[in-house]
This record gives C-alpha cells, sequence and structure tokens, in this order.
C-alpha cells in the first residue's frame, strides 16, 4: 500500500505583492519586513514567522516617510 504524497503546506506571508524596500527605514513598502526577513522567510520556524508578523503593525509605516519627502 502506498499513501500519496502530501502536499507542503502553505507558508503563512504578509506580502501584499508591492515589493519595494525604503532605503531610509529599510522596511518593505507593501508589508513592512526587512529585505533579511524576507528572504529567509521560507527557512524561518512557524514561531519565528508568527514573531515578526505580530511585529509589524508595531513598525512604522514607511509610506509616511516617503510621502512626507516628497512634499514640496
Amino acid at each position: 500500500m502506498t499513501t500519496a504524497a502530501q502536499p507542503p503546506r502553505p507558508i503563512v506571508t504578509p506580502c501584499v505583492k508591492v515589493c519595494a524596500v525604503d532605503g531610509a527605514s529599510g522596511y518593505c513598502l507593501g508589508c513592512r519586513r526587512t529585505l533579511p526577513e524576507i528572504a529567509g522567510w521560507a527557512r524561518l520556524s512557524d514561531a519565528e514567522r508568527a514573531a515578526i508578523m505580530a511585529a509589524l503593525p508595531d513598525r512604522p509605516d514607511p509610506m509616511i516617510a516617503l510621502m512626507a519627502a516628497t512634499r514640496p
């Protein structure tokens, strides 16, 4: 008897497909993660990803700073 291989379970991500990192803050404009967090996301444990996701709402919104910098 063979068992069917289970597909990998999806990884929860805050990505909203707006991938641009603000040079001043280092945060992605879409999800507020840093480049190292984005690059290592698939290798992080569920607990590590959950901790980052919990911290995201408390991070500064890089769009606010970006918009302020572009105003005359």
